[in-house]
């Protein structure tokens, strides 16, 4: 019809379009109105089912209610859980050690680990697939690294599975490329995990120390030890699939090993890169033994709190984070210099008091000297601008340079006597007057009551404060001046940093250059000896001449 009008203009409509949109309209009218029925029935219905299901609860609680006896519904018994450690456990392998895995049975419905793994690794080991060629005519490159020895004490965590992760991808990697592979495996001794460890042993078994023991016979036990419950870790590795070369499996305490350790002591004693010398120590009193920079964790105290202290009774606490404040009376007067400290117990080994020498506080004292409250000593007053800060508290420091790195190289620039008052396990030392035999934080307790009776106790307050803490005891650190073995970093720490300044080493991401920087330009030199039973013995001695001790060390 279009076309027949489109020729002449004259032709009419016929409406038929028209007319199927009004219908359309209309159906999809209807469509819409039955979809909003069924909505509104079906919420309806709901909420029908919903009231129902409340009136038949309010019902029971009702009835429950009336007859006075409401149970609660018994609980749904949850499906059991499988314990996939029991599983392993339960699990008992048919194919026989080192031999390539039966798989002529049928295939598990589900997968299970300890079976899937069964079998592989002890065949791979069997099979010599891991072991590196020493055959000088084998002309493969070579490729080979070293396993950071686990503690032998120890068992595996995440950081373990990390490290061997990706050695173990290096190595498979190097083997499918053609690379002679040696991965080699050992455990290490971790002298003060381990007697740590046996100690307790001893302890709760047996009732004894090592010192009970002696050297020899304790040394012994150990050995007896790390032979029974030692090869944890090592089974571990296995379990990972590790290809490590289990033939030249070591130990840091077997023959060879102990030799190199000696070697390279005396060459590096010799280069003057070990030495030994008297200085502050991190002495850890439940291991008597002095301890370095990084196996001490600091706890910050904000505010007071009381703490039990391993070697103390058990049935007692101390307090920390408090300062206390006590005053020495200056000899043959009536005046006084009041000192604070959050360690009072040290006060036993002051040998002097410190104060600025432009303080107009104590112009008049200079050259005077103070009486110590508990011991037959008079203490020195002393001016030091390095270690007083005047406008701090009473502008007085009391100095122990036994028993703190400031009071220590204070002591050192002005010749004082260096005091040791606590015994290596943590006992009040015999030159400590009435306290003598007392466990040092009884001893602070006992000293506070003390000093309040005889009219010196100037007062307490909050401190906050750092607390030294041994990572492997618990023991809270007590600086010691010890004569220890020690490692010189300084030329080391130098070069690490040349390093990086001059591109050849990169520190990524860059920002943290900073780090690496305020570390190695401020390295302290490191303590390697131990006073341990467990370990390499230092290959130094103090000879006799006619049965006469003779001052030198050889």
């Amino acid at each position: 019809a279009a076309r027949a009008g489109g020729g002449g203009g004259g032709g009419v409509p016929s409406g038929g379009g028209v007319e199927r949109e009004g219908k359309e309209a209309r159906k999809a009218k209807r469509k819409e109105e039955k979809r909003l029925e069924r909505k509104a029935a079906k919420k309806a219905a709901k909420e029908a089912k919903f009231a129902a299901k409340k009136a038949a609860q309010e019902a029971q609680q009702q009835k429950q209610a009336a007859d006075g006896a409401a149970k609660p519904a018994a609980p749904k018994e949850a499906p059991p859980v499988e314990d996939p450690a029991a599983l392993a456990t339960a699990y008992v392998n048919p194919t026989p050690a080192g031999e390539l895995k039966a798989m002529s049975g049928p295939m598990a419905q589900k997968y299970l680990p300890h079976e899937v793994e069964a079998s592989w690794n002890a065949w791979w080991e069997a099979s010599g697939y891991y072991r590196g060629n020493s055959d000088p005519a084998d002309t493969r490159p070579k490729f080979s690294i070293c396993l950071p020895p686990p503690n032998v004490t120890g068992s595996l965590h995440l950081g373990h599975a990390l490290t061997v992760a990706v050695q173990d991808l290096l190595a498979r990697w190097k083997r499918m490329s053609g690379y002679n592979v040696l991965w080699i495996p050992g455990t290490d001794h971790a002298g003060i995990a381990t007697q740590v460890v046996v100690e307790k042993k001893l302890k709760k078994e047996r009732g004894l120390t090592r010192h009970d023991l002696g050297r020899e016979e304790f040394l012994k036990t150990v050995f007896e030890w790390k032979e029974a419950y030692g090869q944890r870790i090592t089974m571990q590795l296995r379990r990972l699939g590790c290809s490590l070369d289990w033939s030249r499996e070591v130990f840091t305490m077997d023959e060879q090993r102990a030799a190199s350790v000696k070697a390279a002591f005396l060459r590096f004693h010799k280069e003057g890169l070990i030495y030994r010398d008297v200085r502050l120590t991190n002495w850890c009193c439940i291991l008597r033994s002095g301890i370095s920079d990084i196996e001490v964790e600091y706890e910050d105290l904000e505010a007071p709190k009381r703490l039990s202290v391993p070697g103390h009774p058990k049935d007692r606490t101390y307090v920390f984070g408090r300062i206390w404040s006590f005053a020495y009376k200056v000899d043959g007067s009536d005046e006084e210099i009041v000192v604070a400290t959050t360690r009072p117990e040290t006060m036993l080994g002051d040998v002097a008091v410190a104060v600025h020498p432009d303080d107009p506080r104590y112009k008049q004292l200079h050259g005077k000297h103070l009486v110590h409250p508990f011991v037959a000593r008079k203490i020195k007053l002393i001016l030091d601008p390095v270690l007083v800060d005047m406008s701090f508290g009473t502008g007085a420091v009391k100095v122990t340079p036994a028993h703190d790195p400031n009071d220590f190289a204070c002591g050192r620039r002005h010749g004082l006597d260096e005091i040791t008052v606590f015994t290596e396990e943590g006992k009040m030392a015999d030159n400590c007057g009435m306290f003598a035999g007392m466990m040092r934080f009884d001893a602070r307790v006992e000293l506070l009551a003390e000093l309040k009776r005889r009219g010196l106790h100037r007062g307490e307050a909050d401190n906050k404060m750092r607390l030294g803490v041994c990572q492997r005891t618990g023991d809270i650190i007590e600086p010691m001046l010890k004569p220890q073995w020690w490692v010189d970093c300084s030329g080391m720490a130098r070069r690490a940093v040349e390093a990086v300044r001059q591109g050849e080493l990169k520190i990524i991401p860059a920002e943290h250059e900073r780090t690496w920087y305020a570390w190695l330009e401020n390295i302290r030199d490191w303590c390697v000896s131990r006073q341990l039973w467990w370990g390499h013995r230092i290959p130094a001695y103090f000879p006799t001449v006619k049965g006469e001790k003779v001052e030198v060390v050889v």
